[in-house]
Order: structure tokens, then sequence, then C-alpha cells
């Protein structure tokens, strides 16, 4: 464990704690005026991250997903039903990746036949860009948004939903 204190401006505090997080296991970060008023003092207690496992098994991952079909019908109804102007939020596109790799994992068990492994890795790419800018609700264990292992963004799904599923 160490200490990290970094002098800033403080329109950039909140960049550079998002970039301590996405860099260690860090704890809460302290903020305190310099002397002089003008910039702004961060201390915060951190760790290396752990090595990370591998990524769940898809079995495992979907182990307590409802059926195909019946998050076909969540997904659709979330999206009809939305408000016009207003955001689908975390739970939206973490299903919506789900769902569309366990059609893709079905459509490999038969031979591929058509772009379910593209779609699903495109609404993969989506769930990583909506963790990395949004509030910081997703799991991150052991693989956060910003991870170099989300370049297999399927992964990362099995990885979130897994967590997801037993939380809710």
């Amino acid at each position: 464990m160490f200490e990290i204190r970094v002098i800033c401006d403080p329109a950039d505090t909140d960049r550079i704690t998002a970039a301590l997080g996405g860099a260690f296991a860090a704890g809460a970060v302290r903020t305190y005026p310099t002397r002089d008023g003008e910039r702004t003092r961060l201390y915060v207690t951190a760790d290396h991250r752990p090595e990370p496992g591998p990524w769940p098994a898809p079995d495992e991952a979907y182990a307590l997903a409802p059926s195909i079909i019946r998050e076909i019908g969540w997904t659709a109804r979330t999206a009809a039903d939305k408000p016009f102007g207003e955001h689908l939020g975390r739970e939206f596109w973490l299903r919506k990746a789900a769902l569309l790799d366990r059609i893709a994992l079905r459509d490999e068990e038969d031979g591929p036949r058509g772009d379910a492994d593209e779609v699903a890795t495109e609404a993969a790419r989506r769930l990583i860009k909506h963790d990395r800018d949004g509030e910081g609700d997703y799991h991150g264990a052991p693989y956060w948004p910003e991870h170099p292992a989300t370049a297999d963004p399927r992964g990362y799904v099995r990885q979130e939903y897994a967590h997801w599923a037993r939380n809710h």
C-alpha cells in the first residue's frame, strides 16, 4: 500500500481522481487547497490492483439469467417505454449485451451462420463505453472498463452480468 499526492488545477480534480481509480485500487481521495489557494492537493491511499483471473465461463455468468425469450421481451419493452429524450440506464445496456452474447453463443454452438458474434461484440463495447463514461456503478472485479483485457468485450459483459445477477 502507498500514498499518492497530486497537486493540480482545481478544474482537473475529477479527471485525475478518475484516472487514479482506474490505475490503482484506491481509497477515498482527500482534497485540500494549496497554501496559495490557487491549486488543489489530492491525497489517496492506493495499492496495486490484484492480478486478474480469467473471465467467467458463460455457464457461470448466465446461471441465474432468465430465458432468452423473456430477456428479448424485457429489452424491447424497456427501449419502447423510454420517454423521449431520456437515456437508457446501465441495466438496459448490461442486459442487452448479455442477451446478445447468449444469442451469439447459441449461434456458435450450431456453427456460425450470421453476424451474431459481431452484434454481441458491438453491444459489449457499448456497455464498456457506458461504464467508462458513467457514474462508476460497474463491478469492475477483476477487470475494470479501462483494463487492457477488455479487448475481449464479451468477457467483460459476462463478468459484469454474473455480478449483477447475484446482487439483483
